[in-house]
């Protein structure tokens, strides 16, 4: 039987050259993880449309996407997810933790020292070696 497909999208925002990083919740699925917020694409929705309500969503804040970072999967228990990562500037809002249990800002060079969300995890190794 084949898994389920669960297409997402994440934005690694940027501000004065560092990323913001969010930790999903404890209790919740990859609880404890760090991630780049996001969520799933809904029904007619564009990757972009779906990032910039998502994070409206989650963090009560608006980002305008700058460009592409890659797509990348990766088969947890629950079914395969297929992420699609984008470089984002804040415009508004200051990213208010509505469904993350903690962030953190860090430079480019940092962000390999958090434990990662595997699907998360190449878009990573590109934003570190820029």
């Amino acid at each position: 039987m084949s898994k389920k497909i669960i297409n997402v999208v994440a934005a690694a925002i940027e501000r004065d050259g560092k990323i913001f990083c969010a930790q999903r919740p404890e209790g919740k699925s990859l609880g404890g993880f760090w991630e780049f917020p996001g969520g799933k694409l809904e029904i007619g929705e564009s990757p972009e449309q779906a990032l910039v309500r998502e994070i409206k969503e989650e963090l009560n804040s608006e980002i305008e996407i700058i460009s592409y970072i890659n797509d990348a999967s990766y088969d947890y228990d629950f079914g395969t997810v297929v992420m699609k990562t984008y470089h984002a500037k804040l415009i508004s809002g200051n990213l208010e933790l509505l469904e993350h249990q903690n962030s953190t800002w860090l430079a480019p060079d940092e962000l390999d020292t958090l434990n990662w969300a595997p699907v998360d995890r190449p878009a990573v190794e590109l934003l570190t070696k820029k």
